[in-house]
């Protein structure tokens, strides 16, 4: 399993080429990418994503070994960048692998509804305007969570 957080661009395609290039026995492998999006006004200036080094790293670690623990998957990735991204911009990457495609299709929607409302990232949208909001969770997404309690 690998975790990386980090502020630069990363490629999907070179992501997904590393990453299938060295699972060797799995039958699927699934791929997630996340985008920047102007959701709110239509006038995003940048995205800003904090987050605590090392908190972040180890919280990530930790649901990702979870994820392979509970879906049998071979394998996983995590990529999570941080700054300020602009619209379009991808922000974040997760990729798994197992034997049946079905783990494989669980276990990167687990590690993505996990990304989406517990991971330690705070985001901050920026307008043209030079307005900044905090991004809140939405309750979607806390419903999307619950569905893997155990």
């Amino acid at each position: 399993m690998e975790i990386r957080v980090q502020p630069e661009r990363f490629d999907m395609g070179a992501e997904l080429n590393r990453f299938s290039a060295a699972q060797d026995g799995a039958g699927a492998i699934v791929s997630f990418s996340g985008i920047v999006r102007d959701v709110a006004s239509g006038d995003l200036s940048v995205m800003e994503i904090e987050h605590y080094p090392g908190m972040t790293e180890k919280a990530l670690a930790k649901i990702g070994a979870e994820a392979i623990a509970r879906f049998s998957l071979s394998d996983a990735f995590i990529l999570h960048r941080f700054g300020k991204l602009a619209a379009n911009e991808p922000i974040m990457m997760v990729l798994t692998a197992a034997r049946h495609r079905d783990m494989a299709f669980q276990g990167a929607e687990f590690l993505m509804d996990y990304l989406k409302s517990r991971a330690p990232f705070w985001k901050k949208e920026i307008t043209t305007k030079g307005d900044a909001d905090w991004v809140d969770a939405k309750d979607v997404d806390e419903v999307a969570l619950k569905r893997w309690s155990t």
